[in-house]
């Protein structure tokens, strides 16, 4: 019985040696495959900037667009390396802007666009091939994909471009009036800047009163119950993600009129338009009718007066033919007449002075 059991062990510890060195050998087999696989990996062409992917920047200013890179042994093609803007729409073609090759550099985007547009190093072959854009527009927004590649290697990064304008200097004013005991609204509007534009009032000597209200997106402080201890010089700031600009407002307090004077004057000025108004009348009434009437009694006067008096020239006009005229103190026979003609003597009349 002994023998048997011995030889039966015998063979399970060989079958057991077997499979322990099969397990071995596989485990090793996939240890050398991906240590080698990591290594041609490490030595393959590879993008090592590490920016931010998303960029904000003002117009105006200027950009980099990191893309630096390292190649590995394995590498023994040429590099080319192109600078494109992706299409927001699929169905179209990407845009290459910019590219290297060969050792020359190559423009293919708008020459409106491109103008100032270049690689940063001289040599982007040196393991630089970062973008630089020296005077940023709206137009240049966009996301923008840098590709180097060295067969067999090749890389790729992505970085998104946005570009906003600044807020422009905005305008303070107050809407309405600064009378104690109204209410007070102090505005500010900035007519340029990229959204969203956000909007902050702060008093220069003190605190905004507890009880206003401020709204960041109109550019309105609202200030219920406005008196004395309100008023002071207040700055707006407006700003967005590139840049911020402010104005001041001096708002003072202005205590109202006295209302019983208000009230009296209006009073008083009602009173004197009535009177005006009834002595017009009156005048109107009383006065035209007597003025009337004195030009009817003239009118009957000079119808009932006699007719006047023709004047002596007429008279003498109308005997200018037949008549002899003689001095007062002449007689008529001093020129007699001749026989065949009788003529009257003229007497002098003392209503004219001369002889009729």
């Amino acid at each position: 019985m002994t023998a048997p059991n011995l030889f039966s062990n015998t063979r399970c510890l060989k079958h057991s040696c077997i499979r322990r060195a099969r397990l071995s050998w596989s485990s090793s087999f996939v240890i050398l495959t991906s240590l080698t696989v990591l290594l041609k990996q490490s030595k393959a062409m590879k993008l090592t900037s590490s920016g931010a992917q998303t960029l904000q920047k003002a117009q105006g200013e200027s950009v980099t667009l990191d893309c630096t890179f390292t190649s590995g042994p394995g590498d023994i093609g040429d590099l080319d390396i192109e600078w494109t803007v992706i299409s927001p729409d699929t169905t179209k073609k990407d845009q290459m802007i910019l590219s290297y090759t060969g050792g020359q550099r190559y423009t293919h985007g708008d020459p409106a666009l491109m103008k100032g547009v270049d690689f940063t190093s001289p040599d982007p072959a040196q393991g630089d091939a970062s973008l630089s854009i020296a005077a940023l527009a709206a137009a240049h927004t966009g996301t923008y994909q840098c590709k180097v590649k060295k067969a067999p290697g090749v890389d790729s990064r992505k970085i998104s471009l946005i570009v906003l304008v600044k807020p422009s200097v905005p305008r303070c004013w107050l809407d309405g009036d600064a009378a104690v005991g109204e209410a007070a609204s102090l505005r500010c509007w900035s007519d340029q800047g990229s959204a969203p534009l956000l909007y902050s009032w702060s008093k220069e000597s003190g605190r905004i009163p507890p009880n206003a209200i401020q709204n960041s997106l109109t550019g309105e402080l609202l200030i219920s119950n406005h008196s004395t201890s309100h008023s002071g010089v207040y700055s707006c700031e407006v700003s967005n993600a590139v840049g911020k600009d402010g104005c001041r407002l001096n708002l003072q307090a202005v205590k109202p009129p006295n209302r019983a004077g208000v009230i009296t004057g209006t009073v008083v000025g009602c009173l004197l338009l009535i009177v005006i108004v009834l002595i017009i009348i009156w005048l109107l009434v009383f006065r035209c009718p007597r003025n009337q009437q004195e030009k009817e009694f003239s009118n009957e006067i000079r119808e009932d007066a006699p007719a006047p008096e023709s004047r002596p020239c007429s008279r003498i006009s109308s005997m200018r033919s037949g008549l002899a005229y003689s001095q007062v103190g002449q007689t008529q026979n001093d020129n007699p007449p001749s026989t065949n003609t009788s003529y009257s003597t003229a007497k002098y009349d003392s209503r004219f002075g001369y002889a009729v």
